[in-house]
């Protein structure tokens, strides 16, 4: 007997389940990206902060739901399914890329429609909302989107080179640069949590000055880690990234007396 769909199901992955954990940690992939992504990151998570890697429909094992082509709306359905798990334990958002400003209209909602403020928003590889900007890469043909995946390195590489694989990825990763690049910053109230910006130091697609705009939209504090690599340097740095992550929700954590180890 199948088990029932919730939108927990639907919309979370754990992929190291610690039903103890005193955070959990919401990842949001980039444009093109899946729930799998963020496999290593969690597993190097000490036990006190369980990932929670969001599937965006239109991949993998929601290749059959149609992909959501606005990041307004994706961070409302994803808000509506996180909106339970947030009565137990605090809540922390990892977005990378597209994922990023994903995070922040999710940090939005969190704190002006549910008044639960984040441990913190990591931004990872994507421009301030306020410095948003398009390449028109989505309206590209498919040979030039596939020279846009070569040249930040985003896409499995044995999907780049197995003709199947990519004629069923397409699709899902043309609504994703469509919703990454017509995303339009609302002006409002900043974020009350604190905002962590990452980047590669070889990141061809967002300059440091890009990144630095995160500063505008927070009330708390904000950092800049920067490590060696390009836009995809998460896949090299995994185990730095990790430190970062653990290290700031410690810290936070120690603010209101519930350590992390």
């Amino acid at each position: 007997m199948a088990l029932p769909v919730t939108d927990e199901s639907l919309w979370f992955r754990r992929f190291h389940p610690r039903p103890e954990a005193e955070v959990g940690l919401v990842c949001l992939p980039h444009a093109g990206g899946a729930a799998s992504f963020y496999f290593p990151i969690s597993e190097l998570l000490p036990p006190t902060v369980e990932a929670l890697a969001v599937q965006y429909p239109g991949r993998q094992d929601r290749r059959h739901d149609a992909p959501i082509e606005d990041i307004h709306e994706l961070a409302r359905e994803i808000y509506e399914a996180l909106k339970p798990l947030t009565a137990h334990r605090p809540i922390a958002l990892f977005g990378h890329s597209m994922g990023a400003s994903v995070g922040f209209e999710l940090a939005r909602l969190l704190e002006g429609e549910l008044g639960t403020v984040p441990v913190a928003l990591f931004a990872s590889g994507r421009p301030a909302p306020s410095h948003h900007r398009s390449l028109g890469i989505h309206r590209r043909d498919d040979a030039g989107l596939i020279a846009e995946l070569q040249l930040v390195s985003g896409t499995d590489s044995r999907i780049l080179g197995d003709a199947e694989l990519l004629r069923l990825a397409l699709p899902a990763i043309r609504s994703d640069y469509k919703a990454a690049e017509t995303y339009e910053y609302r002006p409002g109230a900043r974020l009350a949590c604190d905002i962590v910006g990452l980047a590669g130091d070889s990141d061809v697609r967002v300059a440091a000055p890009e990144m630095a705009g995160w500063r505008e939209h927070t009330s708390g504090s904000f950092r800049l880690e920067v490590f060696s690599g390009g836009h995809f340097y998460l896949g090299e740095q995994k185990a730095a990234v990790a430190g970062v992550i653990t290290d700031t929700l410690r810290a936070a954590t120690a603010r209101t007396r519930r350590p992390i180890d």
